[in-house]
């Protein structure tokens, strides 16, 4: 069986509904940076993500080709993410001017990929889709301390579950730490093009610090 990293790692993919303090480690990650809204039909949200599956596929399949990658396992490809902000509006996401949003789209990369590998993957998916690949970086991150919550329903209804994750965090001895390299956090744990909108599950996290 694949190895599932919602599953195994539950407390940064599957938390509850309420708010809480989670350590996140450094991981790695695929990225595209962009910026727009990323409803617009055609648009370069759309395509981030087209060429961020495709090189994170490239390197699922690999062992099937001639890449060996060391310490390979067979792995399901995790969830699509995304770090926001709005460069006019600080911390605080205005739904309401997503042509604002500023964003990088990541996938996270299993362990065992390695800069080189991750170069491999482009040159490979470049040649056989004919398609350009350069805006697509390997990107390091440590996230470190955060308040997440699972937001059940809309996109747009994320600023009610924002808001709680806030009060937890000020009622338990923590700040909001948004800042030029600490983000807004989303993991989508559903596609939206298959579901129903109040039936949607994102990941939300802010970034803290201790008072």
């Amino acid at each position: 069986m694949a190895f599932d990293y919602k599953k195994e790692y539950k407390e940064f993919y599957l938390p509850p509904s309420k708010p809480g303090i989670v350590d996140v480690p450094p991981m790695n990650y695929l990225a595209v940076r962009g910026k727009g809204n990323p409803n617009e039909e055609g648009g370069e949200y759309g395509k981030a993500v087209g060429a961020l599956y495709a090189i994170a596929y490239t390197i699922k399949m690999s062992h099937k080709g001639s890449r060996k990658i060391e310490g390979f396992f067979e792995y399901a490809v995790p969830p699509l993410e995304g770090f926001w902000w709005q460069s006019a509006a600080g911390a605080e996401i205005d739904y309401a001017h997503k042509e604002d949003f500023q964003w990088i789209s990541v996938i996270r990369l299993p362990d065992f990929v390695k800069p080189d590998d991750f170069s491999w993957a482009i040159e490979e998916a470049t040649a056989k889709k004919k398609a350009d690949f350069a805006n697509v970086e390997f990107f390091p991150y440590h996230e470190g301390l955060c308040v997440q919550c699972m937001h059940v329903g809309s996109y747009d209804d994320e600023p009610e579950t924002v808001l709680a994750m806030e009060r937890y965090a000020d009622e338990n001895g923590y700040k909001i730490d948004i800042t030029p390299s600490r983000y807004h956090h989303e993991i989508y744990l559903k596609d939206p093009r298959k579901s129903e909108l109040s039936k949607l599950k994102t990941v939300i996290r802010h970034p803290v610090r201790k008072v």
